[in-house]
């Protein structure tokens, strides 16, 4: 059978990574090599889940080619593997032609933030190099809109499966909303900006797209303060009484209600 590309999608905090690690345990325990990758722009070395598994990974940035690397990892697997029964021929007679490598699978976390030539890499290979390629990741930004990596995934995988999570309500999570610190709704910045549970919460289509009309609303409220005029500030200023020059009136009404010592 011949290998494949797969896209494995969701909101955030869905569990992507834990995963993508327990898959890689999968393979390992059959005694199976793979290599994991993670886009330098998350500052990681490694892939680590919220319940505490993590596996080293090779960063990559946008202008790494996966063809080349992995085909290096290929070459150097099948000398090591020649190597070895090369070795053993002393004992048993083993053929040495035609080796396969021993790389199974390669495993990529944070897909969104590839590149559409990274996608394509990826796709040579599964076909090329018949190894298996995992990619796990976010279909849509904080907007509703696509990564680049994620609509090319979509376009190129040959299987995709969604993992699911649950919005607040109940119903299923299908998009991401940047929050402030304060919980409210965020709908203008970067693209890209890298954050979890403080920064993103998966919600469904219909509360995502409520909390979208929320942040236009505080957005509109701010500029509308900010293009305020100056002289209607100050006017409103000088019209509410500082409670500093409130205490001393309260403090005559006191005196003037509280009955004399004589």
């Amino acid at each position: 059978m011949p290998a494949k590309l797969f896209f494995y999608y969701s909101t955030m905090n869905a569990g992507k990574s834990s995963t993508l690690l327990q898959a890689n345990h999968n393979y390992q325990e059959r005694g199976l090599r793979t290599l994991l990758f993670i886009p330098k722009i998350t500052g990681k070395q490694c892939i680590s889940s919220r319940i505490g598994l993590s596996a080293p990974a090779i960063q990559f940035a946008q202008d790494f080619n996966f063809l080349p690397c992995l085909e290096k990892a290929v070459e150097e697997s099948r000398f090591l593997q020649s190597a070895f029964l090369e070795s053993m021929k002393h004992d048993m007679v083993v053929p040495c032609e035609g080796v396969k490598h021993d790389l199974a699978c390669v495993l990529v976390d944070e897909a969104q933030f590839l590149t559409k030539a990274q996608v394509i890499q990826l796709t040579k290979v599964a076909d090329e190099l018949d190894i298996p390629v995992l990619c796990y990741g976010l279909r849509s930004d904080f907007l509703g809109e696509p990564f680049e990596g994620s609509k090319y995934l979509l376009t190129h995988a040959d299987v995709m499966t969604e993992i699911k999570s649950i919005c607040f309500c109940g119903r299923k999570a299908s998009n991401n909303q940047r929050i402030r610190s304060d919980g409210t709704p965020l709908a203008a910045g970067e693209q890209i900006q890298v954050g979890g549970n403080e920064r993103y919460v998966g919600k469904c289509r219909r509360h995502f797209h409520e909390g979208l009309a929320q942040a236009a609303l505080i957005e509109k409220a701010s500029e509308a303060k900010e293009n305020e005029p100056p002289t209607k500030q100050r006017r409103v200023t000088e019209a509410t009484p500082e409670k500093k020059d409130q205490e001393p009136a309260l403090a005559d009404d006191v005196s003037s209600t509280s009955p004399s010592s004589a």
